[in-house]
């Protein structure tokens, strides 16, 4: 087989050609920091990188998910704490209330029943608390009050929830019914709070007692909600903790797949191009000075 200049040539073009190839390839490694650049680079390691974004991806909205419900929680169980301290200063002026009787002047009884009033619209206040102009009391409402001025219940049965994990959702808001009763119902909290009042000017010692035990029972049911709001919180915060120590879990396998060695690449660097300088030395001893050369 005979072989010419030309082939010889060509052959050491090709070869240099790919040393000049690999040169370039580390050093856009080097620059890029990662060893995937495009799915050619790695087939297998383009489809697990994708994997782990996806799932980097809903880790994080599952952290921000929790990250809006502690909000909700938090704003609710604010509320439900003043409500229990306002409901028992109620409870205070009840039982102060009937221990005056009928023997304590009427301006007595009127003063005790004006505070009264202003607490109940300081409840109703805080049963209209918004997180994100949103009332927490009020379900799905679109409205911007969970009660109307007459302590009336106007929000819907909804039930606000966040996705805190693979299958794992949790409600955030708390219905205004359970906690501050229904319309018409005996222990609906701002008309115990009416019926107080009235009773209170009338001094009506024995109405005052079923009253109070109303207003007993709406406080117990404070108190056992703002429980199921911190147990709720607690379940929240360990999915919200789990979400973020798997994000850093899965940032450390995506590391693995997509980020180069540094100090391996350096090498491989400073090797390939001693191998494309030698081979251009190689290359100058074995393309020789052709006849033409000669008969210039």
């Amino acid at each position: 087989m005979r072989v010419t200049d030309g082939a010889i040539t060509n052959r050491v073009l090709a070869n240099l050609q790919g040393n000049l190839t690999r040169v370039g390839n580390l050093q856009e490694q080097l620059s890029s920091g990662k060893q995937i650049s495009r799915p050619s680079d790695s087939p297998t390691g383009t489809v697990s990188a994708l994997q782990l974004r996806g799932e980097s991806r809903a880790v994080q909205q599952f952290s921000r998910n929790a990250s809006d419900g502690l909000g909700w929680l938090g704003v609710i169980d604010s509320a439900l704490e003043g409500a229990g301290n306002q409901t028992m200063r109620v409870r205070e002026l009840v039982l102060q209330g009937m221990s005056a009787g009928t023997s304590s002047t009427g301006d007595a009884r009127e003063a005790i029943a004006v505070e009264v009033d202003n607490l109940r619209k300081s409840l109703i206040g805080l049963a209209n608390t918004k997180y994100l102009d949103r009332p927490i009391f009020g379900g799905t409402t679109t409205g911007e009050r969970a009660f109307d001025a007459n302590g009336q219940y106007t929000g819907d049965d909804g039930a606000v929830m966040r996705t805190v994990g693979d299958a794992s959702k949790v409600r955030v808001d708390a219905s205004g019914t359970d906690i501050f009763g229904a319309n018409g119902s005996p222990t609906q909290l701002f008309s115990v709070l009416e019926s107080i009042s009235a009773n209170l000017r009338a001094g009506s010692t024995g109405a005052l007692t079923s009253d109070l035990q109303n207003l007993d029972v709406t406080i117990g049911t404070i108190k056992t909600n703002r429980a199921d709001v911190g147990a709720r919180t607690n379940r929240i915060e360990t999915s919200r903790t789990a979400a973020d120590d798997r994000l850093l879990n899965v940032k450390s396998q995506l590391s693995e797949i997509e980020d180069i060695d540094l100090p391996n690449t350096i090498m491989q660097m400073q090797l390939q191009q001693t191998a494309y300088q030698a081979a251009l030395q190689a290359t100058a001893k074995v393309i020789q000075p052709s006849l033409m050369d000669f008969l210039r």
